[in-house]
């Protein structure tokens, strides 16, 4: 069973969460311009890495917010949990 850290909460049991998808995904912004192909990969193309991944995560049954974190995906470990809007921990500002 895993342990996530809600950012907002504190530490939990994983089922009270929801994966939301890979995280720090920018939305174009002149959206109409776009091609298919480009709509497309803005859409369904995620990274699939292989170790350190940034993820979005809802507390769907506690305080309902939103938040990023860090995971491995061999070994599913949390490295950090942080707010959305900051900087994984350990980065600086891009």
């Amino acid at each position: 069973m895993l342990l996530i850290e809600c950012p907002y909460c504190g530490l939990r049991d994983e089922t009270e969460f929801s994966y939301a998808g890979e995280a720090h995904i920018a939305r174009p912004v002149e959206t109409d311009k776009l091609s298919d192909a480009e709509w497309a990969d803005y859409l369904f193309m995620r990274s699939n890495p292989k170790g350190a991944h940034r993820e979005q995560w809802l507390h769907a049954a506690g305080c309902r917010r939103y938040f990023n974190a860090v995971r491995d995906t061999v070994t599913y470990n949390i490295s950090a949990t942080y707010r959305i809007g900051e900087q994984p921990p350990g980065e600086g500002k891009r």
